[in-house]
């Protein structure tokens, strides 16, 4: 049996993993095996440029976080080696989508479950989430549907003044009015 000095330092893993997956919005188990040195650094490096914590952790300290925490799907899963990614920042498809990029090239490397804003996921829901685009390009392409119609009223505006240049006394509806009677006639 162990002695209690090292049942109070896994009680303070198991506690300090929890506190970290509570603070986190998302999460990835993965089962590690079969990489190299070399690849297992780049992997750290981009995870870690991304703000993503991860870190090989022993399946009885995940179970019993896991436990606590309520994710008791995530127990089918803790077997064999696992490592879990633990997003930082907002980001909730960075380790997700590191993870499942990686795990393409390297057979072995494979997604096990994960977690999200506080309930468990499992494999092909986390690869969902992988596919999904990153947070900056969801707000890109929402930016770039409010400002679409804003951006075809200035060129239409520049149209208008590019055909009115040299003749100071057209006004706009003389401007706008062939195009009226054009339509009116294609409709007839």
């Amino acid at each position: 049996m162990p002695n209690a000095k090292i049942l109070e330092e896994k009680k303070a893993l198991v506690a300090s993993l929890v506190e970290k997956i509570k603070n986190s919005p998302a999460g990835v188990l993965v089962d590690y095996k079969g990489i190299n040195v070399e690849d297992d650094t780049k992997l750290r490096k981009q995870l870690r440029e991304a703000g993503v914590e991860y870190a090989v952790i022993k399946n009885t300290l995940i179970r019993f976080a896991a436990k606590e925490l309520g994710f008791d799907e995530l127990d089918a899963c803790l077997h064999g080696t696992t490592a879990l990614a633990i997003s930082t920042t907002d980001d909730v498809v960075a380790p997700a989508k590191i993870l499942a990029d990686f795990a393409k090239t390297h057979e072995n490397f494979t997604l096990k479950a994960g977690y999200l804003e506080g309930k468990a996921i499992g494999e092909d829901e986390v690869k969902k989430l992988a596919a999904m685009p990153s947070k900056e390009t969801l707000i890109a392409q929402v930016l770039y549907s409010f400002n679409y119609p804003i951006m075809q009223l200035a060129i239409a505006c520049d149209a208008i003044v590019k055909k009115a240049e040299g003749n100071e006394e057209m006004k706009v509806a003389e401007l706008v009015a062939p195009k009226e009677a054009a339509a009116e006639e294609a409709a007839e």
